[in-house]
């Protein structure tokens, strides 16, 4: 199966998406996560204004298969989160790249350890 991976955003080998977008990054989940997590059913996202850690989780996504943690690809202070995706969990589904992101955040990390599209399509 070919997933979709786009040029110009950066990844994480626990599979989610970094878009710089200079003063913050947009944070999401992978179309091969989606993928493999299933139909999802709910998602618990943080609050504007927590601090996030490499490598911690961030989020729950709950799915008909399981409830997975998502984690956090760079640390620094969440700016705003998708309360759509809170009513709608679907759209992380539908639309894993454009309207179900996740979060926003103002990061503290430079991004040299997260992976290009091309690395991280030979990953999955």
């Amino acid at each position: 199966m070919t997933f979709t991976t786009p040029d110009g955003l950066l990844y994480a080998e626990s599979h989610e998406w970094v878009d710089d977008r200079a003063d913050v990054v947009r944070i999401g989940i992978t179309d091969f996560a989606q993928d493999e997590l299933g139909d999802i059913v709910f998602v618990e996202l943080p609050a504007e204004g927590d601090a996030l850690e490499r490598g911690e989780p961030f989020a729950v996504v709950e799915s008909i298969k399981a409830v997975s943690d998502i984690y956090a690809p760079v640390s620094g202070t969440v700016t705003a989160v998708n309360e759509t995706v809170s009513d709608r969990p679907e759209l992380v589904n539908e639309h894993p790249f454009e309207r179900g992101w996740l979060i926003e955040l103002e990061t503290t990390d430079e991004l040299g350890h997260l992976l290009e599209p091309d690395e991280y399509r030979e990953q999955i």
